[in-house]
């Protein structure tokens, strides 16, 4: 008896289970395909980890800026006028202190100062830099 409802315990569950959910769209090895994710969005929260790892030290907490270490991103026309592809080349290049449009007191080295970091690292902070000023 013990092993009856065991087994019509363990049916009842497979069937419960089996009538649930149905809002995704099922592949062949049974399971449920994740959502669709727009890449821009993707980009841009990769872009934003990089950027907390990298570059908030001195750009502060959403791109505000640091006083006298980084520049304020959400106000900055230098990103807004610059196209990514010149905004790639001067976060590789950095910025010495004597620059006339550094911040002040600090270089912005080159890559950030983290020389791991790729052209697609790099392009998914452009694409967060600039969703700052959106």
């Amino acid at each position: 008896m013990k092993r009856t409802m065991t087994a019509l315990s363990i049916v009842a569950s497979l069937a419960l289970l089996s009538g649930c959910g149905g809002e995704g769209e099922t592949q062949a090895t049974g399971t449920t395909a994740a959502p669709a994710v727009d890449s821009n969005t993707f980009a841009k929260a990769k872009g934003k980890v990089v950027y907390n790892k990298t570059c908030l030290a001195c750009h502060g907490e959403g791109g505000v800026g640091v006083e006298n270490l980084g520049k304020n991103w959400i106000v900055s026309e230098f990103i807004k006028n610059s196209s990514d592809t010149e905004l790639l080349a001067f976060i590789r290049a950095g910025r010495t202190i004597d620059d006339p449009m550094s911040a002040g007191n600090a270089p912005m080295p080159p890559s950030g100062g983290d020389p791991t970091l790729t052209d697609e690292d790099l392009n998914n902070v452009i694409i967060y830099m600039r969703s700052l000023q959106d």
